[in-house]
């Protein structure tokens, strides 16, 4: 019998979060040179961590969050968002990007490509985007659009290509308007921003470059995404967060991240990822993960697509020769 199991990704949390903060306060003093931390907050789990880290780093006087909804968003993203702050003590304020987002154009472009597939697409409509399931042997690069009208009728649509760029390029306007606030409060403080991804996300490109992309560090980006629960439980983040599955909160219907890119709930992705990264024998990982071995090889073919896929998100700009 293989050991390998969730429990192979088992952390020391304390010890990780004493060497994680360490990191945090000489990043922000040699190389950053700012006086305190600005993040976004979600109302997840990546979010709540990385504001708890931030607080041990440098104390709650020196942590600013923000809440940023827009016309798409849960309310319980907000309230989940609130208690986090409440819980670790720092200073957090409510930008409404909705107004913004409506001014530039993002729901009106999204609209305007749903309604190339769905004619009757209304603003009382609402939209999530979904991919095929790779262990059904669709591959990863089949998208469709889940559209639900009013009277509660809901339809799937397999998206064109032209469609699929236009919806993403115009939903990509939230997370780069986020991320201008963060930096806009960043300058105002003298603040640094930290970026949230997990391991998981950070491997595989499931981020919005110069969006949720952009930032000064990135705490927890070699962490799977169960050890960030592991820290979670050990900072007191709270409970209600620890038990919401994660979710893109970006779209008008609700959505898990497996629904959107991921080809796992996270638990099982953790144990595939992991044991790429780590070699371990693929009758052990398929065991553990609970697949027969052609759907891990389905699972480990996406996260090379991936991989591939997104790379140049992230790349530096390109130049012609070295500075």
């Amino acid at each position: 019998m293989s050991g390998f199991s969730l429990e192979s990704l088992v952390i020391d949390a304390e010890a990780e979060v004493a060497r994680i903060t360490a990191a945090m306060r000489n990043q922000l003093r040699s190389d950053l040179r700012r006086r305190g931390l600005v993040l976004g907050l979600s109302g997840g789990i990546d979010s709540s961590v990385c504001a708890a880290l931030a607080v041990k780093a440098v104390g709650p006087e020196r942590v600013f969050g923000l809440f940023m909804p827009e016309n798409d968003s849960d309310p319980e993203s907000l309230a989940l968002g609130r208690s986090v702050a409440e819980t670790f003590g720092f200073a957090a304020e409510v930008e409404d990007i909705g107004p913004a987002l409506a001014a530039m154009g993002c729901y009106d472009r999204r609209d305007t490509f749903i309604r190339t597939l769905v004619p009757d697409y209304g603003t009382d409509w609402s939209c999530k985007v979904v991919i095929a399931d790779p262990l059904a042997g669709a591959g990863f690069a089949v998208s469709s659009l889940v559209v639900q009208a009013p009277t509660g009728e809901t339809e799937k649509i397999r998206l064109t290509a032209e469609a699929y760029q236009g919806i993403i390029a115009a939903t990509n306007m939230k997370q780069r308007t986020r991320k201008q606030m963060e930096y806009y409060h960043a300058d105002r403080l003298n603040y640094a921003v930290i970026g949230t991804p997990n391991l998981l996300e950070y491997d595989q490109g499931f981020f919005v470059k110069n969006g949720d992309g952009a930032a000064d560090l990135k705490p927890i980006a070699h962490l799977y995404k169960s050890q960030v629960y592991q820290l979670a439980a050990h900072l007191g983040v709270p409970e209600n967060i620890c038990v919401r599955p994660p979710t893109t909160d970006t779209w008008s219907m609700a959505q898990s991240q497996e629904e959107f890119y991921f080809s796992l709930p996270y638990d099982r992705m953790d144990l595939c990822l992991y044991g790429l990264n780590e070699g371990v024998p693929r009758d052990d990982v398929a065991a553990a993960a609970g697949l027969s071995l052609e759907q891990l090889d389905a699972v480990w073919a996406d996260i090379a697509r991936k991989r591939v896929a997104t790379r140049y998100l992230s790349l530096p700009p390109l130049l012609v020769s070295a500075p």
